[in-house]
């Protein structure tokens, strides 16, 4: 192990990349820690601790406790995400994107250029409707979680959540140009990790104090060793479609074949699954928190609560729905057979067109159908366990699985270069594949 460190910071490229990364990912931080004017900051936490089970907490959980705090970079990379999402999915519907995505390095800058404006006008609504809804809100001691509201404080405080997100979106951005691995991930990652040495802390100092057991603890860590090792698992793995390119030859007209292969992930659409179910489940609850004396939304959020067993029932089949969806929209297998008949290939016992797109259709969705229910799984299962032991602290599957996979991610980049500079890799059988949801 110290040896792979040693090597790896022999390479002084691979060194500075490293250095870049945790040097800007430093700066996330440090922005993390800066509020936006006018807000009261206990008082936004204690509200915060009663929406602790609502949309806003799910979404606090990928700015590293940004929103909570309501610093500058509350908002997060998510406008970002959701941008880069509805680009996705309107190249369905549009033409012009759909083809913009066909035309190799100049269409995709066009598509980051849109998207980037997306990201502004996103965070712009974003941040003016989180200065309105927290105009009003009170802590439950009672103290007002604004100074002093009006339109003043809407504007400064939109334009100074949509400042922040700008500026990590190019903080990403750099992170991905000269650091390594993908740079809004790697964001994205910082900051879920950023809040579980504070739960150990907390964990302990229960443990101390008696109100923490040691034999749940141990079971609930072993659970989630379990769930880590089964992501690392499902996340390498793939389905490898056998292609051969035919190509004649400069002797005598022979002609020459060459074996290759199409790649399908067993988890093709990445988080973007647990996302989509996660906000619409949480829904109700975020609803109920900004109205705590409507009985009818009291009992419609006890209804989408995990004390409900509907909960679990309805997370998993949003899950399974979107995956299937969002695999749709992002893997067009008639796109795919056209592209290997265009380069020469040919799938064994398939013919080229309609029925190799047939063909990758089926494989692909059985493949869906696993990944599906892994997805599933391993957002639920975690979350089961964690609260029937009573552990104060939550680092669930969605959590895990983007921890592992951009963990996987950097892992790969980091091998990359270890093999270009004549070093084994991690792993001596097989290339470690990572991936990015982002």
């Amino acid at each position: 192990m110290f040896k792979k460190i040693e090597e790896i910071f022999s390479i002084p490229e691979l060194r500075k990349r490293i250095l870049m990364t945790l040097f800007l990912l430093a700066v996330f931080r440090l922005g993390a820690h800066v509020p936006t004017p006018g807000v009261n900051g206990e008082a936004l936490a204690q509200f915060f601790a009663r929406a602790s089970g609502s949309m806003l907490g799910f979404f606090d959980m990928f700015t590293g406790g940004a929103l909570q705090k309501l610093t500058v970079f509350a908002l997060g990379v998510m406008p970002y995400i959701s941008a880069s999402i509805i680009i996705e999915l309107l190249a369905v519907v549009i033409p012009y994107i759909a083809e913009l995505k066909k035309q190799g390095t100049e269409g995709r800058e066009k598509l980051t250029k849109h998207t980037r404006y997306l990201t502004v006008a996103i965070s712009l609504i974003q941040g003016l409707g989180i200065a309105i809804g927290i105009e009003t809100m009170v802590a439950p001691d009672g103290s007002p979680v604004v100074f002093m509201g009006g339109w003043s404080f809407r504007l400064i405080t939109a334009l100074t959540l949509t400042t922040g997100t700008v500026f990590l979106m190019w903080l990403g951005e750099k992170i991905t140009s000269f650091g390594v691995g993908n740079g809004m991930s790697l964001i994205i990652m910082a900051g879920i990790i950023s809040a579980f040495p504070s739960a150990v802390v907390n964990t302990f100092g229960l443990m101390n104090t008696g109100e923490l057991q040691l034999i749940p603890l141990i079971i609930a860590v072993a659970i989630m060793a379990g769930a880590f090792l089964a992501i690392v698992f499902m996340e390498t793995s793939q389905r490898r479609l056998p292609i051969q390119y035919v190509r004649k030859g400069n002797a005598g007209g022979k002609v020459q074949a060459a074996n290759s292969y199409l790649p399908l992930r067993l988890n093709p659409a990445g988080v973007i699954p647990i996302i989509f179910a996660s906000t619409l489940i949480t829904l109700p609850a975020t609803i109920a928190t900004f109205a705590p004396n409507d009985p009818m939304l009291q009992k419609l959020n006890y209804f989408f609560s995990p004390a409900y067993p509907v909960y679990y029932f309805l997370e998993l089949g949003l899950i399974i729905f979107f995956t299937y969806f969002y695999t749709s929209i992002i893997f067009n297998p008639k796109d795919i057979a056209e592209n290997i008949q265009k380069s020469g290939g040919v799938i064994p016992g398939k013919r080229p067109g309609a029925a190799t797109a047939e063909y990758i259709d089926y494989v692909l969705t059985r493949l869906t159908f696993v990944g599906a229910i892994y997805l599933a799984i391993v957002s639920v299962m975690p979350q089961v366990f964690i609260s029937g032991f009573g552990l104060p602290f939550y680092f669930g599957g969605t959590s895990l699985l983007i921890v592992v996979g951009v963990g996987l991610d950097v892992i790969q980049k980091v091998e990359s270069h270890l093999l270009t500079h004549n070093y084994d890799g991690f792993l001596k059988k097989g290339r470690i594949r990572g991936r990015n949801w982002s």
